[in-house]
């Protein structure tokens, strides 16, 4: 139960695309950084999704099988 609760305090800021991170000074540089993870989370994400939905193997479970 803890971890779950560390891993979702961790993931927080990155769901929120930064809004949930507190910035101390001026540059805005942890919050730029954090947008970037996030970003590249994203993409990371739906193209694995892309490679699991359009992939050989998966497109030939998805084809009716012989009668």
């Amino acid at each position: 139960m803890a971890a779950l609760s560390l891993l979702l305090t961790v993931l927080a800021p990155l769901a929120l695309d930064g809004e949930a991170a507190v910035e101390h000074g001026s540059n805005g540089t942890t919050l730029g950084v954090l947008s970037a993870v996030s970003i590249v989370g994203g993409y990371v994400v739906l193209f694995l999704l892309w490679r699991y939905v359009f992939s050989a193997k998966a497109r030939a479970k998805r084809e009716k099988p012989p009668d």
